[in-house]
């Protein structure tokens, strides 16, 4: 026991060493965590290499088979034991590794957080910006999938072609080759969910996270979509070739259900257009309804594919359904909204009311749902707040760009008192390494939001006097001189001047669309403060699964997985080997997925709900207490006050910490940022962190200057919302 009051007889040294012993112990548990899991992740890639070549197929699965296809588990027995398993035990691993992972310390060494940056290889239209490790395993992901197709095409070519319909021998060989190609583009599927996993446990292991990946899902997408389109076109070929064309539309009982294959392609093709950059960015809504259409893309494509291969590709889909049935546990309780301000900008900033207990890092989103615009969009934003400075509130700043944010504007400009919302998140990085002699931020518009969440986490770490705080420089360029308003918010509004007195910052703001300050900005714009009555169905926002989100997880993953494996050893031994042995049929083909899916959604909603339910339950009085603070708030009529850019210049702010923002700034008008300039100024630290968020434009011209190797000591990272 720690020594304390009660306990004033303990041995202090005692408890010294015995804290550095637990320290050890928890340092040899997490290397052996990290060896088990990449000892697992290896064999199941081994799998993945050898699944398709003649030695696999014809020596090794004869001999599994009598192991692994029991009556328990049928013919998807060796796919689940050899491709299932490996992931969901790594995935379950993953959350105790998470949960103890040690946080970066300020005595690590910088070649370890230089090797975690990493180095951008190159940039180019349209896979952005790549940078080794993502060319790397790119470039062996590429190499799989040639490998498996070359690996299929020779047992089809040269050790069985199958030519049950009496075609042409190149008939056959070129229904084969379409074949072939459906197999590879299953090979994508297997990881196609992974980063779309927002809560995921797998991909923060390589510093990852859903907003981060969401380019290795496009990416995915595009590849399995074109290999799924050219079997489609090959078989349709085929089957007019061999006057075969009501295959198209053929469901086989006992083999695989063509017609399945064609609603699928269908219903794909269909997300597949309507995700192009030209959909997701200025016809939004059209890419977010149609891509809701993956249930029955799911649906009908494992129908065509069957219950083995549909084990295949089963650990990502099944931790995907995970977290989206938890996001929507959480979705489904109303946050309080504290209040709004609307900045002189036209821009908003929301605050919500949230647990103590809510931590996030700084970069990380909320996604908001608000009934009275849409019924079902969600929308993510940049979290500004700091929950290490902001025990109780979480605040969002929302450009007024679009048509669902044009509506939100237009309610909260109105003479409301009060709005339903609901949130789902937060969601960002597992940690934010800040470890530099300095900090370079460059932001484009609205790309600087995530940046005032880095300045406040600075603002929080120089608290610890022992702590060294990079030197900041924020470069922000803004089309007009409102603009200006986004750095009110760099400060939390209860700052003090002791907080920041460590914070080194400096801001260049250029402001690209005027030649100098409008006159109209003197005293004409307010910033207006907007507070909102508490509901009696208001919450404030807290983590899904409460304190030590991360093991409950593990929990729900595990038991949901154990429970799915009993279920479906129990329906095939029990319910279907009956059927194939007492009557002499073969079971359905598509019935056998669909139990699959059927029990696997069972498993993840009993498991999930259960789990809960139960932490609710134990949160009760901690959340009846956040409730009673959430209804006792005073509410108070709109404020408005002149923002800090747009004062009179005999007029003195009442804040001195916004007096230091206003002139810690340099305002260039009518110019753009030199970037290579002002990056290689920064050459005499030995050690910079660039960060860069906005256009990708810009991302792109700080990468290359990063990148081209005249300044070696710049240390690159890019931050995208851009889907």
């Amino acid at each position: 026991l720690k020594p304390s009051k009660k306990n004033p007889h303990i041995n202090t040294q005692a408890y010294i060493k015995y804290c550095g012993y637990n320290k050890v112990n928890m340092g040899d548990m997490r290397n052996l965590l990290k060896m088990s899991m990449v000892a697992v992740f290896v064999g199941w890639m081994f799998i993945w290499v050898m699944i398709s070549t003649n030695l696999f197929k014809n020596k090794w699965t004869p001999k599994m088979t009598k192991y692994f296809n029991t009556t328990y588990f049928g013919p998807q027995g060796i796919n689940l034991v050899l491709l299932t398993v490996p992931m969901m035990f790594i995935a379950v691993l993953s959350c105790l590794y998470l949960h103890i992972q040690k946080k970066p310390t300020q005595t690590q060494s910088k070649s370890k957080i230089k090797g975690r940056m990493g180095r951008v290889m190159m940039v180019m239209n349209p896979l952005g910006i790549v940078t080794v490790t993502e060319f790397t395993f790119s470039l062996l992901f590429v190499a799989l999938l040639t490998w498996a197709l070359g690996n299929y095409l020779y047992l089809s070519y040269h050790v069985s072609l199958h030519n049950h319909d009496n075609a042409k021998i190149w008939q056959a060989k070129f229904r084969a080759f379409g074949l072939r190609i459906g197999y590879v583009g299953h090979y994508c599927w297997a990881f196609l969910f992974f980063p779309v996993t927002r809560a995921s446990t797998i991909l923060p292991l390589v510093g990852l996270t859903s907003e981060s990946s969401i380019k290795y899902h496009i990416w995915l997408g595009h590849i399995s979509n074109f290999l799924f389109l050219a079997h489609t076109v090959i078989f349709l070929i085929y089957w007019a070739m061999t006057n075969q064309l009501m295959e198209t539309f053929a469901w086989n009982p006992t083999y695989v259900p063509n017609l399945a294959g064609t609603i699928a392609m269908v219903i794909g093709i269909v997300m597949w257009v309507t995700s192009f950059p030209y959909y997701r960015r200025k016809k939004f809504e059209i890419f977010f309804y149609t891509h809701h259409l993956y249930g029955l893309y799911i649906i009908f494509y494992m129908i065509h594919v069957g219950d083995s291969w549909f084990c295949m590709i089963l650990p990502n889909m099944f931790l995907f359904f995970i977290d989206r049935y938890l996001r929507f546990l959480q979705s489904t309780k109303r946050s309080r909204l504290v209040s709004a301000r609307i900045l002189p900008s036209d821009n908003l900033e929301l605050t919500f009311s949230k647990t103590p207990g809510l931590q996030y890092t700084p970069t990380s989103i909320l996604f908001l749902h608000v009934p009275s615009i849409s019924k079902l969009q969600w929308h993510p934003f940049t979290i500004t707040s700091n929950s290490n400075l902001e025990k109780d509130t979480l605040s969002v700043v929302i450009r007024r760009q679009g048509t669902w944010t044009q509506k939100l504007y237009t309610h909260l400009s109105s003479s409301i008192d009060s709005l339903e919302v609901s949130t789902e998140g937060p969601y960002g990085p597992n940690s934010l390494d800040l470890r530099h002699d300095s900090l370079i931020l460059v932001s484009g518009g609205s790309g600087v939001t995530p940046f005032i969440s880095v300045i406040r986490e600075l603002i929080f770490q120089a608290q610890n006097q022992s702590t060294k705080i990079p030197d900041v420089l924020l470069v922000c360029a803004f089309k007009y001189y409102h603009d200006l308003a986004f750095l009110d918010l760099i400060f939390p509004p209860d700052i003090s001047v002791s907080d920041i007195s460590r914070l080194n910052l400096r801001i260049e703001a250029y402001i690209t669309q005027e030649d100098k300050k409008p006159e109209a900005a003197e005293d004409s714009r307010l910033l207006q403060t907007k507070w909102f009555k508490p509901q009696p169905l208001d919450s404030p926002i807290s983590p899904v699964l409460g304190p030590n989100n991360i093991l409950w997880l593990g929990v729900v993953i595990l038991s949901s997985f154990v429970m799915f494996l009993l279920l479906i050893a129990i329906v095939t031994r029990y319910y279907i080997y009956p059927v194939d042995r007492n009557t002499g049929k073969i079971y359905n083909f598509s019935y056998r997925v669909l139990w699959d899916m059927f029990l696997g959604c069972v498993c993840i909603f009993i498991s999930s709900s259960a789990v809960f339910l139960w932490r609710k339950k134990v949160n009760k009085e901690g959340d009846k207490e956040s409730k009673k603070q959430v209804q006792s708030v005073d509410f108070h009529t709109p404020t408005s006050s002149p923002g800090s850019w747009f004062c009179s210049h005999d007029r003195e702010l009442e804040s001195v910490p916004y007096q230091s923002i206003v002139q810690a700034t340099s305002v260039h008008f009518g110019s753009k940022p030199n970037l290579k300039k002002i990056l290689f100024e920064a050459e005499g630290s030995e050690d910079v962190g660039v960060m860069v968020c906005g256009p990708r434009k810009m991302r792109h011209e700080v990468a290359r200057i990063c990148s081209s190797g005249l300044a070696k000591n710049l240390h690159f990272e890019a931050i995208s919302f851009n889907w």
